[in-house]
């Protein structure tokens, strides 16, 4: 049997995890900080698992200089359940925030009148709104993105959905291969575009099927410098990509992530959400006025003010989980000091740099699957001699052979995929590209 040294695995998630970390981990798992009980076994809401999620958000605050007007919430159901919690909260926030200016504005208008009446006016105007001004912007650019977007109209109604870009649309095979140019998204306009403004603009920052990369944040989804109420709120699955490089978290009404590729173990999501969208700022609709409006309420687990009044401790989490995720960036604030998560991406650019550059030195046996500007340094998708599944089958036995793990492409796609994530070392991206060059020299003989 191969040695954990022999094996570099480069599956898509759960993916590799430090050494050091689990080495920790096995010790944290028998008899943590000397209590003589293990980790998961202590209490959530002991003492000791409050401080393990101090520790955690103040290393996340840390790696991304996150400002204080954004709160850091730790919740599970993965990003999939993320794809619903968004709907729900967001939604929920545009409804208040269209209820209160609406009562503003009736109220001064109809000065003296009984609040039945005027109440009876605000949910008018709301349903008005709802119909004709309600849509959530999503750019659909890979599987998850799509499928986020499919989510949303199984939700509210595909009537309120805009899918502003489809990249399928520009591929001949209707394949994810490319971004759109932004001149060409359908955005909802916003207000100071003369517009209604949409409840949130979502995309997927990496997407791990497809291998495609948002390569900066998008132009056109700058502040416009109007109302916080009236910007764009942007929202970003970053669960493959994040801390692998920089991100401006101002840019961002709310990002989420799955901790099973750069993070931590699986069961654990995190979520970094603008403080304003959360009570006291902003109230969470009463369930009985989304009903009457004839949008859904969703499970209480999934409620961001729910979560972030309770510490993100309303059920029980796994504090295991949380601590496996905060050792992990304590190795990266430990290992680049300073530089924080910009060392990281320093490597991993690298790392995507040499993989890529061997697979264009052989364009005859290796085909990258996505335009170049848009190539995913997470996830490297290749066809092997255009897709044979012979040849494929011949050279992931080959990678298996040499201890390279994990680069069978996902199932919907096929190919090669090489998950490039950050607990992959430098070394190991190098011994894979050896391996990606010596099976394509054999091809000449």
């Amino acid at each position: 049997m191969p040695s954990r040294e022999e094996i570099t695995y480069f599956g898509a998630g759960p993916a590799l995890l430090p050494t050091s970390v689990l080495q920790a981990a096995s010790q944290a798992l028998l008899n943590f900080d000397s209590t003589g009980l293990g980790l998961a076994e202590h209490s959530h809401r002991s003492p000791l698992a409050n401080q393990v999620l101090a520790d955690t958000k103040a290393n996340l605050k840390n790696l991304l200089d996150i400002p204080d007007d954004y709160e850091t919430l730790f919740m599970q159901a993965g990003g999939s359940g993320e794809f619903s919690a968004v709907v729900y909260n967001l939604v929920g926030a545009w409804v208040e925030r269209r209820r209160r200016k609406a009562e503003k504005e009736i109220l001064a208008a109809e000065e003296g009148k009984p609040s039945d009446a005027v109440q009876a006016k605000v949910l008018e105007r709301l349903r008005k709104e709802v119909a004709e001004e309600l849509r959530l912007d999503y750019l659909v650019t890979g599987s998850w993105s799509l499928k986020a977007s499919q989510e949303a109209a199984r939700l509210i109604g595909a009537e309120h959905v805009n899918v502003a870009v489809d990249a399928r649309k520009e591929s001949d095979g209707g394949k994810f291969l490319t971004i759109p140019g932004e001149s060409t998204w359908r955005l909802t306009p916003s207000k100071k575009e003369g517009g209604p403004g949409s409840a949130f603009v979502y995309y997927c920052d990496n997407e791990t099927v497809d291998g495609v990369e948002f390569p900066s944040f998008p132009k056109c989804l700058e502040s416009q410098g109007g109302d916080e109420e009236d910007e764009r709120l942007i929202v970003a699955d970053m669960s493959s990509n994040i801390l692998s490089r920089h991100v401006d978290v101002k840019k961002f009404a709310l990002i989420f992530a799955g901790a099973q590729k750069n993070v931590g173990t699986t069961g654990l999501t995190l979520l970094i959400i603008r403080k304003s969208l959360l009570p006291p700022v902003t109230a969470s609709p009463s369930p009985a006025l989304m009903r009457s409006l004839n949008l859904p309420n969703g499970p209480i687990v999934l409620d961001y003010p729910t979560i972030a009044k309770n510490n993100s401790l309303y059920n029980t989490l796994s504090i295991f989980d949380v601590w496996v995720a905060g050792q992990v960036m304590g190795e990266i604030l430990g290992r680049f000091g300073v530089q924080k998560v910009s060392g990281m991406e320093l490597v991993a650019n690298e790392k995507a740099r040499t993989l890529y550059g061997t697979l264009d030195q052989w364009p005859s046996v290796y085909q990258v699957v996505p335009s170049p500007s848009v190539r995913s340094r997470m996830n490297i998708c290749f066809r092997v001699h255009g897709g044979d599944a012979e040849k494929e089958k011949e050279w992931l036995k080959g990678a298996e052979e040499r201890g390279l793990m994990g680069l069978k492409g996902h199932r919907s796609v096929g190919g090669i995929r090489c998950s490039n994530y950050n607990s992959i070392p430098l070394e190991g991206a190098k011994k894979l590209a050896l391996y990606l060059e010596e099976y394509a020299q054999g091809q000449k003989s």
